[in-house]
């Protein structure tokens, strides 16, 4: 398993706005969304994972054990309640969620010191890319 455990800064982010429309996401929130610079913090206490994305305008945390199903409520992102399953695929950290709205779910991985997240849904894939944060 690779050391996804830090805390990361945004570096890039690609079809963001695609990403929340396929959610649903209204025009004015997704305006919004694109401006803000998220942080991550991945955690890990035993077979727990705790994933914290920040900003100064949303916070968002997820909580989860790899390979135990659990129902997970996307508050303060689409606020829809889905059932989610987080897996090792390889060096990838993959989420499926399982809901309203089909395909749905992302990949965590570290690839030359980055980490790498891909968000998808309904076909719209959001990639963004995080450097270690240097004033943890």
């Amino acid at each position: 398993m690779p050391a996804l455990c830090d805390t990361w800064d945004i570096m890039s982010n690609v079809n963001l706005e695609g990403y929340m429309t396929a959610l649903g996401i209204s025009p004015c929130l997704r305006k919004i969304a694109l401006t803000v610079k998220v942080k991550k913090v991945i955690e890990q206490q035993g077979d727990q994972y705790t994933i914290k994305t920040t900003s100064k305008v949303k916070n968002y945390t997820i909580a989860f054990r790899v390979g135990q199903e659990f129902e997970e409520f996307t508050k303060g992102l689409d606020n829809r309640r889905v059932k989610s399953l987080v897996t090792w695929e390889g060096n990838k950290l993959v989420c499926e969620q399982i809901g309203e709205k089909k395909n749905r779910g992302w990949a965590h991985w570290i690839e030359e010191d980055k980490l790498h997240l891909e968000l998808y849904c309904e076909g719209e894939v959001c990639k963004q890319i995080f450097k270690k944060n240097a004033n943890k």
